[in-house]
């Protein structure tokens, strides 16, 4: 909401000194936020000047321009100016390109050292063969308008003001506006009498309410016939409770609007359109009531309120046809409809120059009937952002009644006397309020008596009941205000909310984070630990990237996925099966500015649709779905397990002056992904995997007992070069959800034994084909309770080595927890481990 300075001081005690930064600073000490200041982009000198002369001169080019003598001083003064091109005598020679003025006439003159929007700095300059010391300005130039097409005549807004006026103030252009944001619960902001209202609290200076200022004249005679037809309301209340119209007669449409009042819309962020309509948004912008105004010739028969029939289309303000919907609510005559109600009128009624008498309109709507169906034409307008905020249903009368008045003062109607209002106001309910609970909610020991003021501050009417309750009445303009909280929340807003003490709670015995989200935190902290960068991306992808990457059992292409209705993007409509393709982005992006010793980790869900999409049955808003439509709902919400990924390029560390860092590898993915199940307590099984997105030969399958739950390894060259990204790039990703699920609720510490360990190694050879997880199982399983610990540590196929085999090497860790081991019984055990490895899969000791 944009709030002309100079508009705020006719309700309220704003200085004159003021400046739109002081008033935002009020405001915001009441829930207020602050958002720009507005102000036209001039400084003078800028004079009301009028033609001596005008002398067409035809150029070369085939344009013709003017050469004008501009009187610029009341006649018989003389220019207090100085200057290059200021001429004593007050008359300036000035070039002009438009032809829409005469001599006589009285136009705005921009002066040399002016300055125009765009920092656009008036000097005197020769052109076309004189010395133009000036500029006849248009509306555009000075900021005011969008014409560019003639120069401004100051008799076409009524206005005959005497040479060397000062313009800017003579078109109110010393003035600016505070913007502020007004939260969906405070409609009543969104115009100057809640602004006005909210100064007054801020500072405790008086106000004087507009709404108050306006007579409300008792019908002469019935208005225009209207008829309430809305009588089934779809939710739950009427969608207009109140309708008022009165009659204006003998305006003359054409009459310029006051440029007063033209400033004060621009400022407030309307484009003057003419004087019927402007005086329409100015009394909106000034009480926070939407009015239209129809071209009562146009109107045929009754005007009704009602739902739109099937099929029925309206033609609205913006020349656009819309195909209503059965839940708009209409305003309509005997010809069809003439409005979406709340939202915007139609071309057929709409006022034109030749309009002669108007019917005025001051309705309240329904919000949550208004903000439906803006939403569903996708049609935002000034009046429906105010009615789906919830208006004052006291105000139809006295809007209607300010706009006919200024109808006769600036367009020269007649009111009649005649109007017809139909509805009865929907007034807001008494709610009990218990004393103390102010101070229990903020902490602050509010006395009875503030608690009292202050509720009246707002305009609340209350009663004391008893020593404990008060009964109170919220102000017809505070729809917002329906539960006792809400009234504490005006308390502590107007007393201060610097008032509150900041001190936090006791958190209650036994709460805290989960077993799952500790569990969660530890891993992540260990990556982050490790040297891993963690990354946040967005849970969109296309589905290409969902199928390269989102694996399922039993196809590799045709995958189900979550697609969105109204997805951000077009090139994003499904949400993500996988993370990986959001971190491999990242990971891309950040090569792309020269970073190239990565290493990322994500973790977060994913969403796998189940064979069920939920319902289809769902009744309109309003009644309750009922139980089995609800179990359906939910068995068709996504299963969304939550996945870790980590992507990996470069060195580690990276290179150094004479220091050549490791090249990461696969081995480092399913590190992460060892690291992790360690963590939790888990045993992850790393076997030889094959995955569309992996290179052959260097993929890992990570497996719970039987079930898959993830892959690591390096990346298909195919895809590093379709996504860009560096050679050998390598990942991992796993449901880390199952790895959770998995996890021992406790885990019990194992003794330290005292006794020494002893470590012997075995070199094997075996087939090339053998993964080094089964030979490991099967060494371990023949070294028996001895062996602590065992690791592969080097793995050779080449020279000495047969062709199609390999020679694996592993340390093997004996320990006993009673007593010191011979070196027999480690080699003893060594060798049952070696035999085992023979039996089972052909193994030849080095």
């Amino acid at each position: 909401m944009r709030i002309p300075l100079s508009w705020i001081r006719e309700y309220t005690q704003f200085p004159a000194s003021g400046t739109a930064e002081d008033l935002m600073a009020e405001l915001v000490k009441v829930g207020l936020e602050e958002e720009d200041v507005h102000a036209p982009e001039l400084t003078g000198p800028i004079v009301v000047g009028q033609v001596l002369e005008k002398t067409p001169e035809p150029q070369k080019n085939g344009k013709t321009i003017n050469w004008c003598r501009v009187r610029v001083v009341p006649e018989g003064e003389q220019q207090t100016l100085t200057g290059e091109g200021i001429d004593p005598s007050g008359v300036q020679g000035i070039v002009c390109g438009a032809h829409n003025f005469e001599v006589g006439d009285k136009v705005v003159v921009t002066l040399p050292g002016a300055v125009l929007p765009g920092g656009f700095r008036i000097s005197a300059r020769t052109t076309y063969g004189h010395l133009s010391a000036g500029m006849i300005a248009s509306v555009k130039e000075l900021g005011i308008g969008e014409d560019h097409a003639g120069i401004l005549v100051l008799s076409a807004l009524g206005l005959d003001p005497e040479p060397g006026t000062d313009a800017m103030e003579l078109l109110e252009l010393y003035d600016s506006a505070a913007e502020i944001n007004v939260t969906p619960d405070r409609g009543y902001a969104f115009s100057i009498r809640g602004a006005a209202r909210e100064y007054a609290h801020a500072t405790g200076t008086p106000f004087t309410d507009p709404a108050e200022q306006v007579q409300v004249k008792e019908p002469a005679a019935p208005g225009h016939e209207v008829v309430l037809n809305d009588l089934a309301p779809i939710y739950g209340t009427p969608g207009c409770s109140v309708f008022n119209a009165r009659t204006v007669t003998g305006i003359d449409a054409t009459a310029p609007t006051p440029s007063w009042m033209a400033s004060r819309l621009r400022l407030a962020g309307m484009r003057p359109i003419n004087v019927v309509v402007d005086i329409s948004n100015y009394v909106m912008l000034e009480l926070g009531q939407p009015n239209h105004c129809y071209d009562a010739a146009t109107l045929e028969g009754p005007i009704t309120v009602r739902r739109a029939f099937p099929d029925e289309k309206l033609i609205t303000l913006d020349e656009k046809e819309r195909e209503l919907h059965t839940e708009d609510l209409l305003i309509a005559d005997d010809a069809g409809p003439i409005g979406i109600a709340g939202v915007m009128g139609g071309v057929r009624t709409e006022v034109s120059d030749d309009t002669a008498e108007v019917i005025i309109e001051a309705a309240h709507f329904d919000p949550i009937t208004v903000s439906r169906s803006k939403r569903r034409h996708k049609l935002p307008s000034e009046a429906s952002k105010r009615f789906e905020r919830g208006t004052d249903p006291q105000l139809p009368a006295i809007a209607a009644q300010r706009v006919a008045d200024l109808l006769v003062a600036l367009a020269g109607g007649t009111d009649t006397g005649e109007a017809t209002q139909v509805g009865e106001p929907q007034l807001p309910g008494a709610i009990h309020l218990d004393a103390a609970l102010p101070a229990q909610l903020t902490g602050v020991d509010y006395s009875r008596k503030q608690v009292i003021d202050l509720l009246q501050q707002i305009g609340a009417q209350v009663e004391e009941v008893g020593e404990k309750q008060l009964l109170v009445t919220p102000p017809t303009w505070r729809p917002d205000i329906t539960i006792p909280e809400a009234l504490v929340e005006e308390i502590a807003r107007l007393a201060g909310y610097d008032q509150i003490p900041s001190r936090l709670p006791a958190a209650p015995a036994g709460r805290g984070l989960t077993a799952a989200q500790r569990r969660r935190r530890r891993v992540s902290s260990a990556l982050a630990s490790a040297g891993y960068t963690e990354v946040l991306s967005y849970p969109f992808y296309s589905e290409e990237a969902n199928t390269l990457f989102g694996k399922a059992d039993g196809s590799e292409r045709t995958l189900p996925m979550v697609r969105l209705a109204n997805p951000i993007a077009s090139q994003y409509p499904t949400l993500r099966r996988t993370v990986l393709p959001g971190l491999l982005e990242a990971l891309r992006r950040n090569v792309s500015r020269g970073l190239r010793d990565l290493a990322l980790y994500e973790t977060g869900g994913v969403f796998l649709p189940r064979e069920q999409f939920g319902s289809t049955e769902i009744p309109g808003l309003g009644a309750y779905p009922g139980d089995e439509v609800i179990a359906q709902l939910n068995a068709g919400i996504p299963d969304q397990p939550q996945h870790l990924a980590v992507a990996l390029s470069g060195r580690e560390p990276a290179d150094a002056p004479g220091e050549q860092g490791r090249a990461r590898d696969w081995a480092d993915a399913v590190e992460a992904a060892r690291k992790a199940a360690d963590l939790l307590h888990v045993e992850l099984i790393v076997v030889q995997g094959q995955h569309q997105a992996f290179h052959p030969g260097r993929t890992a399958e990570l497996k719970l007992g039987e079930a898959t739950v993830g892959y690591a390894g390096e990346l298909h060259p195919k895809v590093v070069e379709a996504w860009d990204l560096p050679e050998r790039t390598s990942v991992m990703e796993l449901n880390l959800s199952a790895l959770l699920d998995a996890a021992p609720e406790k885990v019990l510490a194992e003794p330290l034994s005292t006794y020494p360990a002893t470590t012997q190694d075995v070199a094997l050879i075996v087939d090339a084909g053998l993964p080094s997880a089964e030979l490991q199982a099967g060494l371990a399983e023949g070294a028996g309770e001895l062996l602590e610990h065992i690791e592969l540590f080097d793995v050779y196929a080449g020279t000495g080595i047969e062709d199609g085999k390999k020679s694996m090497a592993y340390a093997m860790r004996f320990r006993a927890g009673d007593r010191t081991l011979t070196a027999e019984e480690a080699s003893e055990a060594r060798s049952a481990a070696v035999a085992l490895a023979q039996r089972r899969h052909g193994a030849v000791q080095r």
